[in-house]
């Protein structure tokens, strides 16, 4: 180890230590969470050069200046009881040193290993970037965990199989085939909106599942449209959806005043309309919500006429009377009425004509 002035060595660090300031503002990364993660790199690299596996010797960056220097500590013991030179000093050596000591305390040396400068701002440039890496894909993670089960705005990239990669802002998605809607296409640079079903860390940046086939999409989606939604008047109670082709939704509200139906249609139409321009004509049936099963059951059959239900609260089942040219309109073509009123009202619906 070797006693030294601490300029020449602190200069290799002053366009370093200017950069993380912009670093700071631009990436929105802790300077102090930088400068800690190159303290730590550089007691490593002094122990190297020491050829030593001592824990004593230790790193300081002045956060104002940049001004960096290395200290050893040493224990004070006995001078007959000295056994690492090291990491110990006697007694009588500290006090010629250090002044008045006692023993059990510790002192400090400012110390700096011989051509240590260059091993220095090669540790530190690259401990910069291993923690700009680590720190950005944090922040990403972050913003956009925020924005799981929200609905975000996508820029298609391209089609890559059947998947398509969708530009998030900062950060790429996919939407697999999986959570495509059947016969949707899209073009490049196309504006399309996502559901955030999930958002993961990874070693290589947050991982973003997103889905346009989601039954939340479409609640989310009305959540933007209706300002009754937005402040609490009207809530959805289910919703059930067969992506492309049809979506029940149940809405209620407390408010006599207030037609939970209408809000959510909206006038001449225009709220619905909006949500069905962007799932690009998927039908839309907005039913009122009741505790009663046998209401609930007959609203969600709708556009069909029913004469009568019969539900078994325990059984979660339910017997529907319809008049003979309802029938078909009750089922649904391919049974998808019937279908998505079983899965709007948890029921298992048994329809029968008069």
């Amino acid at each position: 180890m070797v006693k030294a002035s601490n300029n020449s060595f602190a200069s290799l660090f002053l366009l370093l230590f200017v950069d993380l300031a912009i670093l700071e503002k631009e990436k929105n990364i802790s300077k102090d969470t930088l400068l800690e993660a190159i303290e730590n790199s550089l007691v490593a690299a002094c122990k190297n050069q020491f050829e030593s596996k001592a824990d004593n010797i230790r790193v300081s960056i002045n956060r104002d200046t940049g001004e960096i220097k290395v200290f050893a500590d040493y224990e004070v013991v006995e001078d007959d009881l000295l056994e690492d030179p090291t990491t110990q000093i006697g007694k009588t050596e500290a006090a010629l040193k250090y002044g008045n000591v006692e023993v059990g305390e510790t002192v400090s040396t400012e110390v700096i290993p011989k051509n240590f400068g260059r091993i220095a701002a090669q540790k530190a440039k690259q401990v910069v970037v291993q923690k700009i890496r680590e720190e950005e894909r944090k922040v990403l993670y972050t913003q956009y965990l925020e924005k799981e089960r929200e609905v975000i705005t996508g820029i298609v990239q391209r089609y890559s199989g059947n998947n398509v990669c969708i530009n998030l802002g900062k950060v790429d998605a996919i939407l697999m085939e999986s959570e495509q809607v059947p016969g949707e296409h899209f073009k490049p640079t196309e504006h399309i909106k996502l559901y955030v079903v999930e958002v993961k860390d990874t070693t290589k940046g947050p991982r973003i599942t997103v889905s346009r086939t989601h039954p939340e999409f479409v609640k989310r989606l009305f959540e933007e449209e209706v300002t009754e939604l937005q402040d609490g008047i009207v809530e959805i109670k289910s919703i059930a959806r067969e992506a492309g082709s049809r979506t029940k939704i149940a809405v209620y509200t407390e408010d006599p005043n207030v037609d939970p139906v209408g809000a959510c249609v909206g006038i001449n139409g225009d709220r619905v309309n909006a949500i069905v321009d962007e799932l690009r004509g998927e039908k839309i049936d907005i039913i009122t919500w009741s505790d009663d099963p046998a209401v609930l059951i007959e609203n969600a059959l709708s556009p069909a006429k029913v004469i009568s239900v019969t539900a078994d609260e325990e059984e979660k089942t339910a017997r529907v009377i319809v008049p003979e040219n309802q029938l078909s309109l009750a089922i649904g073509k391919e049974g998808q009425n019937a279908r998505l009123a079983a899965k709007l009202t948890g029921y298992k619906i048994d329809i029968k004509q008069e």
